[in-house]
């Protein structure tokens, strides 16, 4: 008897910890940790990284240029001794050292234009980055919402196949009380067993969503995952007046990441045309420098090799200068160069009008399906209490024998149909309402 309590209160604590261990997951949480651990993400991320790089450095470029230089030299044969410039033929060697800085004074605008480009390119790049969030965000959403559209219809299709079993029992004890033949059993059979497929092709169709809502979220050493609240004990509420598209369209086009990267990268074309311009012109740029040299001929009244640090001291000179540079021809390579500077800014002011236009289509399409999904949702509301009114009066004629098992079947099928309809129209509203929220600048995703 102990042992029987003990073994119990083991299973008991086991199936506690199971239970315990099961995480539930909720939409935000399965859509942070997707944005957590998406790969293709990162490769945004990386690319936004690299132009702010680009951004930083076209700002350094602003900065004078410093180098340093040495050399090491040996003359063999007949040469010019660089001390007293006669010809020599001994060997000997020389050793050269410089600094010099340079800094651009006017280059047609070019660096400051640069800085513009590379800047509105790395905001284009954040709001990408953003943009690919808020895409992957959907595509959890989408798949959260199949798994709750397929618990549900695992759900009514248990259902209809607790009534396939009790019916078949009915007519099992019916036949025994001779009541009915037993031909009737082979239909209620045959009934039943078409509950347990659908019942099973629900269940496949199940773990297929979970599958694809655990690959979106890029969640490890998993095959199943459980979410929060089910379809049926989700109160949905939803907007009975009509949404007009174009106030849609204007609030997203003030706020949509896709619509703000292309402005930005139209703004940049406008930029690096005047950056192409820019070598048209002169430039300008100031250069100052520092060298000294050690020379193996320099020597004293003996004859003697002056040492190293004299002569370093002794060699240095110091020199400024200003250098001027007019382009005046290159080939016509500097002015093809504007040419498809201002065919890259066309292409970038054509590609933020297309985005527009697809996006006021898409919202067009979307308060349009909205809209119809309302006046469909009350019909197959309506359409539910009937068919379920009529599988009610059906089943209870079935019981007395007053209808044929296929009339049965025809009305439980009709009941499920209309279910699972229903049940579709419910997420599609739901779907196309976060879509529109989102659209309308509204908090659907807690994406910082």
């Amino acid at each position: 008897m102990n042992y029987l309590i003990k073994l119990l209160i083991m299973i008991l604590l086991l199936l506690s910890a199971k239970l315990a261990g099961q995480e539930v997951w909720t939409l935000d949480e399965c859509v942070a940790y997707a944005l957590e651990n998406n790969l293709q993400l990162n490769d945004y991320e990386y690319t936004n990284l690299s132009q702010k790089e680009t951004y930083a450095q076209s700002i350094r470029n602003l900065l004078p240029t410093v180098n340093g230089s040495s050399n090491y030299y040996i003359n063999f044969g007949r040469s010019t001794d660089p001390f007293t410039n006669d010809i020599v033929t001994t060997d000997f060697f020389t050793n050269n050292y410089s600094l010099e800085s340079s800094i651009d004074l006017f280059q047609g605008f070019q660096k400051i234009n640069a800085i513009k480009a590379s800047k509105f390119l790395y905001k284009a790049t954040q709001e990408e980055v953003l943009q690919q969030k808020f895409l992957l965000a959907f595509r959890v959403m989408q798949a959260f919402y199949d798994i709750q559209f397929f618990e549900g219809l695992v759900a009514i299709s248990q259902e209809q196949l607790a009534v396939s079993k009790a019916n078949y029992e009915l007519v099992k004890k019916q036949i025994e009380l001779g009541l009915k033949a037993g031909a009737d059993l082979y239909e209620a059979e045959s009934l039943l067993l078409t509950d347990e497929l659908n019942l099973t092709q629900s269940k496949n169709q199940l773990a297929t969503a979970k599958l694809t809502l655990i690959q979106e979220m890029n969640l490890e050493n998993t095959s199943d995952i459980d979410i929060q609240e089910p379809l049926d004990s989700v109160t949905l509420d939803f907007d009975k007046e009509e949404i007009k598209s174009d106030l849609v369209y204007n609030e997203a086009r003030d706020f949509l990441p896709l619509i703000k990267a292309q402005e930005l990268r139209a703004k940049a074309a406008k930029k690096q045309l005047a950056v192409s311009r820019g070598r048209l012109y002169p430039s300008l740029s100031l250069f100052a420098g520092v060298g000294t040299g050690y020379f193996e001929t320099t020597r004293d009244s003996l004859g003697k090799t002056l040492p190293f640090r004299e002569q370093f001291r002794d060699n240095t000179s110091q020199y400024i200068g200003v250098s001027l540079s007019v382009p005046i021809s290159n080939g016509g390579s500097a002015w093809s160069r504007v040419k498809q500077a201002k065919i890259e800014k066309l292409r970038a002011e054509n590609n933020l009008k297309t985005q527009e236009q697809v996006l006021f289509q898409t919202i067009r399409q979307l308060v349009q399906d909205y809209n119809s999904l309302l006046v469909e949702l009350a019909q197959s509301d309506k359409k539910v209490e009937a068919q379920n009114l009529a599988f009610t009066i059906a089943q209870k004629r079935y019981e007395k024998g007053l209808v044929s098992a296929l009339e049965l079947f025809t009305a439980k099928n009709l009941f499920a149909s209309a279910q699972n309809e229903n049940l579709q129209v419910r997420l599609k509203v739901e779907i196309n309402k976060s879509t529109l929220d989102f659209y309308r600048g509204l908090p659907v995703f807690n994406i910082n």
